[in-house]
């Protein structure tokens, strides 16, 4: 088997953070969205090569990153595009990277920028067990929420119907990005697109599949974050941190109330100020500072501000002298 994980996105709605470097780079925890993946597949031998693809524009990000991980399996495949409007949507990005690859084994399918509760393992058993298309499924519980995801019904584990982000869901349960295929399928993914079907969004690709066979769902509890937005990152890390706080060593806190769930990142200076639900990136400076449910990235100084729901970027100075 071989493995995909979805790494083209820009993140426009994360900047600036996400401005210069991958959304699947932020940190939670002691590790990285992506890493979380990484681990799950390293670990599986069933697979052999985990092909990351993402686009020209942080191609270089991702090789150093690759060459600097304690991971063996994953290699860069690289998308010809620089920018949004250039991108071939997931299902044709999948499509030329099967062809580019020449992939002709099962493969399964992670989006980089999802942080999951499962191990990806356990999905791919499910897989192996009924030998069709799979999709992971999770239940947000909220007919408001589920209107902008890929919504499923189900038959037991077959799914029946999808819903791509309706106006009236029959359901709450959205289909995430991750997908197992079966070798014989792939061609599937031309058939598809040559029919001038949409190469965005993999849910119509699944329901396409579904109107031509069976394709099943691996339903899970516990947690599920797509990390688009500001919000669902800090929600991510709180889920991880359940409650506690994270300071690197090489961080310096003085005088300084944390509340919970907070990421304080190497080289930081935090002194009279008070921080909660908040991430801190390297070598920050916040003095006689309240920050709460924020990110400040790199090298950035904050002095004298109270500071809700904001998101800094990188070597900025905000003041009020």
């Amino acid at each position: 088997m071989k493995a995909v994980v979805l790494a083209g996105g820009y993140a426009t709605r994360l900047w600036p953070i996400t401005k210069h470097r991958p959304k699947m780079f932020l940190p939670v925890g002691d590790q990285t969205v992506i890493d979380t993946i990484f681990e799950d597949l390293e670990a599986d031998d069933r697979v052999s090569e985990v092909f990351v693809s993402t686009n020209e524009r942080f191609a270089e990000s991702f090789e150093e990153y690759i060459e600097a991980s304690p991971y063996s399996k994953p290699t860069l495949s690289v998308e010809e595009t620089r920018a949004e409007d250039e991108k071939f949507g997931v299902v044709g990005a999948l499509a030329e990277l099967i062809e580019r690859e020449e992939v002709d084994e099962d493969l399964v399918v992670v989006a980089g920028d999802n942080l999951i509760s499962f191990d990806v393992a356990d999905f791919v058993d499910f897989f192996y067990e009924k030998e069709s298309p799979c999709l992971a499924a999770y239940d947000v519980k909220d007919p408001e929420k589920a209107k902008s995801y890929g919504l499923v019904e189900l038959d037991g584990d077959r799914v029946i119907s999808f819903q791509e982000k309706p106006e009236n869901p029959k359901s709450t349960l959205v289909s995430i990005a991750c997908y197992a295929f079966p070798a014989e399928d792939l061609p599937k993914f031309d058939d598809y697109l040559a029919g001038d079907n949409n190469p965005d969004e993999p849910g119509w690709f699944m329901q396409w599949l579904q109107e031509n066979g069976d394709v099943y769902a691996y339903s899970f509890d516990g947690a599920w974050f797509d990390i688009g937005t500001a919000q669902s990152y800090l929600d991510a890390v709180s889920w991880f941190l359940d409650g506690e706080n994270v300071v690197a060593e090489s961080a310096t806190v003085t005088n300084t109330e944390l509340g919970e769930n907070v990421h304080i990142m190497a080289g930081a200076e935090v002194t009279d100020s008070s921080l909660d639900e908040s991430v801190v990136f390297p070598n920050a400076v916040i003095r006689d500072a309240s920050l709460k449910n924020s990110i400040v990235d790199e090298g950035t100084t904050i002095d004298n501000l109270d500071l809700s729901n904001a998101l800094i970027g990188a070597h900025s100075r905000l003041t009020n002298e």
